[in-house]
């Protein structure tokens, strides 16, 4: 546990997936006084409908912290007892918007966590657009709600390196950390007022909208570099997906450009090297390797695991 004091405040968490379930637990463990937590309702899951706990919520029970799971956020019996927590400030990562009811509620503000350096990438899918678009550089935001999603005060930025071959799901875990670091020193900011906002520059924007299937299939008549940076920013997911010669879908989940040209393939053509260990396709320039796949039913496998079986779809 930090050795400093804590900020003080009373803190309300707004958040679900296990990125925001590591902030909180990082923000537990260095002693801020959570005092509620706000994520969705449970599931109904499997054959039988039966009710699952969502991580969030079972993270919070374990942590003896309070937990509202509104099925709406203009209700009014949700924002009476919301209010009755009379926290000082609210974070929020990776939870729904806010109506203004809401998030003008605390003393001290609501702020967000987004991962982007804003205001490039603002959406629902910063990190993979990020990769996608082939950045070398992202990192953490956090900023002030306010009207309109991912425009408000910039509160603190750190970024990030983002290496050649790095994938979404990589990237994820490098942010979750940081992040949390983030949202501690944000917190501590805003108590002490040591933190100044600063508007975004709506003319540098960028999008980064949800990603949908159509989204996640491989288009070769991109270069090399497309191709690749695609398949690593949708993975471990959604993943990014590609036909097969006998039009079975292949999702692939790691490439790599190679260091030493094979014989050029035709775009979208698949060959096989003469070791039969190694599985490239040519696009529009240069090929691509393809390192780890996964069949229609099947377990996610190394390419040379896959040819072992899939060789004659090739011939």
């Amino acid at each position: 546990m930090n050795a400093s004091p804590t900020s003080g405040l009373r803190i309300a968490f707004f958040g679900t997936p296990a990125f925001a379930v590591h902030i909180l637990e990082y923000l537990n463990n260095e002693g801020e006084n959570i005092v509620a937590v706000i994520t969705t309702p449970e599931k109904q899951q499997g054959r039988g409908l039966k009710t699952q706990p969502m991580v969030m919520q079972s993270a919070a029970q374990k942590l003896g912290i309070p937990v509202l799971a509104p099925e709406k956020l203009r209700d009014e019996n949700f924002i009476s007892e919301l209010r009755a927590f009379n926290a000082d400030i609210f974070c929020i990562v990776a939870y729904k918007i806010l109506p203004r009811e809401v998030f003008t509620m605390p003393k001290f503000g609501s702020f967000n966590i987004h991962t982007s350096l804003l205001p490039k990438y603002r959406g629902a899918a910063p990190m993979n657009w990020a990769i996608i678009n082939g950045e070398k550089e992202t990192g953490v935001t956090t900023f002030l709600l306010d009207d309109k999603v991912d425009t408000g005060n910039i509160l603190l930025q750190e970024s990030v390196q983002i290496s050649e071959n790095e994938t979404v799901g990589e990237l994820h875990d490098e942010l979750m950390s940081l992040g949390a670091k983030l949202a501690f020193n944000t917190i501590r900011g805003l108590g002490k007022g040591t933190l100044t906002p600063r508007p975004q520059s709506n003319e540098l924007a960028t999008p980064a909208p949800k990603i949908f299937p159509d989204d996640c299939r491989l288009d070769f008549s991109k270069t090399a570099q497309e191709v690749h940076n695609k398949i690593r920013g949708l993975s471990p997911y959604p993943t990014a997906t590609t036909q097969l010669p006998n039009g079975e879908r292949l999702k692939v989940f790691r490439s790599i450009i190679p260091e030493t040209e094979v014989n050029a393939v035709s775009e979208g053509k698949y060959q096989i090297s003469e070791n039969g260990k190694r599985l490239f396709v040519g696009t529009s320039i240069g090929n691509v390797e393809l390192l780890e796949v996964q069949r229609e039913n099947k377990k996610r496998m190394t390419t040379e695991e896959f040819l072992r079986g899939a060789r004659n779809l090739f011939l």
